[in-house]
């Protein structure tokens, strides 16, 4: 289980590079948090920690952005919050990406949860008092 509060956005590489150091072996994250959590900007910090250097946004229209490291490994990030049904998820796909071994960051995962394999990340982050977040994270 890992479990830290950032208070402000100095705080969130660290973080970041925390949450990998903790789950050394798994590629696929669920990120759980409301509207303006903070989620795409806690994926930026994981995706700089992973060696990303390409600009990281928010896939919402797109469904999923992918970005290369350094090192030549890619990470796909998703956005099904504008998924209607789980056929979209199967056009899209997502079996190649969710298997492929890669680092696979999924926002708005409650949409195709049945989809999802065990053994992921389930990382929430929640809002609170003078605009910190709490980021509980473990592997389910």
């Amino acid at each position: 289980m890992f479990q830290a509060k950032v208070s402000d956005l100095s705080m969130i590489q660290e973080t970041a590079g925390n949450l990998l150091k903790m789950f050394t072996e798994e590629r696929i994250f669920a990120f759980y948090g409301s509207m303006g959590a903070g989620k795409t900007t806690f994926i930026k910090a994981i995706c700089h920690e992973l060696g990303s250097v390409d600009y990281v946004t928010s896939p919402s229209f797109a469904l999923i952005n992918e970005y290369s490291t350094v090192n030549g490994s890619i990470i796909y990030h998703f956005d099904f919050y504008r998924i209607k049904k789980l056929e979209e998820a199967f056009d899209l796909g997502y079996e190649d990406y969710i298997y492929s071994g890669n680092y696979c960051l999924i926002e708005w995962p409650e949409m195709i949860e049945p989809l999802l394999p065990e053994g992921i990340v389930e990382v929430r982050i929640l809002e609170t008092e003078n605009n910190s977040r709490l980021i509980d994270a473990k592997k389910v």
